[in-house]
């Protein structure tokens, strides 16, 4: 029997080098007046960016542009639609990683109902239903990580020791396009091809296994999967020449998107939230120094107390995937997927928990404020001390290359 599902509304999806060309004529659709979201310098340092506003003048398009610095909180959001909105923008255009399209997506949300993003922030808020309208989006994503690009959810964060990492989600945000152009990734340095890969990589496996995956994010899932294996490292070690190895990326990250906003995630990301919010990590950063020693507790938790567990199975099928012999039994199947995840977190110089401020004394208040929609679709309940063993295998190396 196939459980019931859900799919919901994508965007329209522009995939391909050279995308970003299409821009201008696609806005042109929506208006004349157009509120562009970027990132602080990156994107304003390629030629890239001149050659879009010329196009976008060419097409008799006014612009205005805002930058988001770092990780957008709900008080620079609510600034921004404050300043903007008198404005009457046609559209609203994010172009950049994850936060930047996060943050717009948040703006493009608010600019016609004028109210704080606080109101409907899952978990921290009033948490009113959002009524809308939104202004018309178009997601540019210049990384390959988030698949922001592809959701419904603006997730925000205030740091701080009572910070908070949460979404503002529905469906009307999701974007009207998303285009994806390989070659607006060629400028990433390694550290944030590294993170952002491995946060793609782990939306990707959480979704897959995780308790509200359907057939249709299972296949995504899988092609997701196989991007990264031949792309990740290969423009990680490669950089700006590695055409192939961008383009696989670029579509990982959109797969994981789609993935985890219809199937869910898992306890990467409900560990993500508080080390977000509590202490000034990047979220891929969380993700890829995490993935493989949550994968390993999963795996023992399963096989101690649910071994009938069709995520057992899932797992072997990515431990086969990645590189084990396609006869190898489960358990074989499962060491080499350790096994691997082990060698990127080396090769691709994650830091640990330690070098990112992490201490023993932090792990119950991280625990304690870890168990949001993330932790919900894990494949099953871990225990206190079981999310806390998945920190401590990230604090000291000697616990971390501990196979038991």
């Amino acid at each position: 029997m196939i459980a019931p599902f859900l799919i919901g509304r994508l965007p329209r999806i522009e995939f391909g080098p050279g995308a970003l060309d299409r821009l201008p004529g696609i806005a042109a659709g929506y208006g004349k007046t157009l509120l562009i979201v970027t990132g602080g310098r990156s994107l304003r340092a390629t030629p890239h960016w001149e050659r879009l506003l010329s196009a976008l003048r060419a097409a008799a398009l006014t612009s205005e542009t805002v930058a988001i610095s770092g990780e957008p909180s709900p008080d620079e959001v609510d600034a921004i639609v404050r300043d903007a909105r008198a404005r009457g923008y046609d559209l609203v255009i994010g172009i950049g990683g994850g936060s930047v399209l996060d943050a717009a997506k948040a703006i493009a949300g608010l600019l016609k109902p004028g109210n704080s993003v606080m109101d409907h922030l899952e978990g921290v808020g009033p948490e009113r239903p959002y009524r809308g309208p939104a202004t018309p989006f178009i997601a540019v994503p210049t990384t390959a990580g988030t698949g922001s690009e592809a959701t419904k959810n603006a997730v925000l964060t205030r740091q701080g020791a009572d910070g908070f990492k949460k979404s503002f989600r529905d469906e009307s945000l999701v974007a009207e396009y998303a285009i994806i152009d390989p070659d607006l990734l060629a400028s990433c340095p390694p550290a944030l091809i590294a993170a952002n890969g491995m946060d793609a990589f782990t939306q990707l496996l959480e979704s897959f296994v995780s308790a509200r995956a359907n057939p249709i994010t299972d296949a995504l899932a899988l092609r997701g999967l196989e991007a990264v294996r031949d792309g990740l490292l290969d423009w990680y070690l490669v950089g700006e020449e590695a055409a192939a190895g961008r383009e696989r990326m670029a579509l990982a990250a959109l797969l994981s998107g789609i993935c985890l906003a219809w199937a869910g995630l898992g306890s990467v990301h409900g560990l993500a939230q508080p080390l977000g919010s509590f202490f000034p990590i990047p979220h891929g950063v969380v993700c890829g120094t995490l993935v493989g020693a949550a994968t390993r507790v999963n795996l023992e938790a399963l096989r101690a107390r649910q071994p009938e567990h069709p995520a057992l199975v899932k797992y072997a099928q990515v431990g086969r995937l990645l590189g084990a012999d396609p006869r190898a039994d489960m358990d074989a199947a499962h060491v080499h997927l350790l096994q691997t995840l082990d060698d990127w977190t080396q090769r691709l110089a994650l830091p640990r928990l330690d070098q990112l401020g992490v201490t023993p004394a932090d792990l119950e208040r991280i625990v304690a404020n870890s168990r949001g929609s993330s932790m919900k679709t894990n494949p099953l309940v871990l225990t206190d001390a079981e999310v806390e063993r998945i920190l401590r295998l990230r604090l000291r190396l000697r616990e971390a290359a501990d196979p038991s």
